[in-house]
């Protein structure tokens, strides 16, 4: 009789319909919420480039999680359909309903669980994300400045004598130096005042003509050149391209440019 009796009354009705909705909406929101996380990066870049800063690397991480989101919210929403129809059958037909725990509510918990570590993993792993005209990089903590593509790293010497240096590895080891432009030199030829600044201009055409051969714009940035300045404070820096802002400026791979990527130690060094 019992039975029968919680079959009419419409309070378990309206209670298992609530119950359906509160899924509905969980899956709504977990859709919501994977779009975001999916076009995460493209908001970035859309950010970047209304700040006339440097492009934004697509992390390869927002997309698939975004997508789980959403097919996950997709699933929610339709086993919570299957669900509900099967417990308005089993109330009509006065079946006992035992109470024990929702296997979807805990497959949904421990799926947002593993999502959210993933996240905090991925923001915690020291990922720099270029937005505007700055950039932040864990280098800075030991005196190197990074930003819009270029690596600055401070010079114990002056800006020729870090220049000679960097000339005399470049040789060393076989690669061209095209030319030398003394910019602060041509500025007090004509009356102009600037601190020390210079560019050296240098490549291997077995290193660059791979990647201008893979995108042809890629020959505005090269030969590759290293800038050597002094700062108002008097501190020499020696300046160059990131090769990683060079493989997402023209959407070259690591094996194109790994000969261009040679080059980075050398500069290093030179500085050194």
């Amino acid at each position: 009789m019992a039975r029968e009796e919680s079959a009419n009354d419409p309070r378990v009705y309206l209670a298992a319909e609530r119950t359906f909705l509160a899924w509905i909406r969980t899956g709504l929101a977990l859709m919501g919420f994977g779009f975001v996380v999916a076009r995460f990066g493209l908001f970035l870049r859309e950010l970047a480039a209304a700040g006339g800063g440097s492009p934004v690397a697509a992390s390869g991480f927002s997309l698939p999680i975004g997508t789980a989101l959403v097919l996950t919210g997709v699933g929610v929403t339709v086993s919570a359909s299957v669900h509900h129809i099967r417990l308005i059958g089993r109330i009509n037909k006065g079946a006992e309903v035992a109470a024990r725990p929702s296997a979807l509510a805990l497959a949904v918990a421990v799926l947002l669980s593993a999502a959210g570590l993933a996240m905090a993993i991925y923001l915690g792993s020291g990922q720099t994300t270029k937005v505007g005209i700055s950039t932040v990089h864990e280098g800075e903590l030991y005196g190197m400045k990074s930003g819009d593509g270029i690596i600055s790293r401070p010079s114990k010497y002056s800006v020729p004598e870090t220049l000679d240096r960097l000339e005399a590895s470049l040789r060393e080891k076989g690669v061209k130096v095209f030319a030398r432009v003394d910019h602060s030199g041509e500025a007090e030829k004509v009356g102009m005042k600037m601190p020390p600044t210079q560019v050296l201009i240098f490549g291997n055409p077995k290193a660059g003509t791979p990647a201008m051969v893979a995108e042809p714009t890629t020959a505005i940035d090269l030969p590759l050149k290293a800038l050597a300045w002094q700062d108002s404070e008097g501190k020499v820096w020696l300046s160059y391209n990131d090769v990683e802002y060079l493989k997402r400026r023209f959407g070259l791979n690591d094996d194109t440019l790994k000969g261009i990527a040679a080059a980075s130690p050398l500069i290093e060094q030179a500085a050194n």
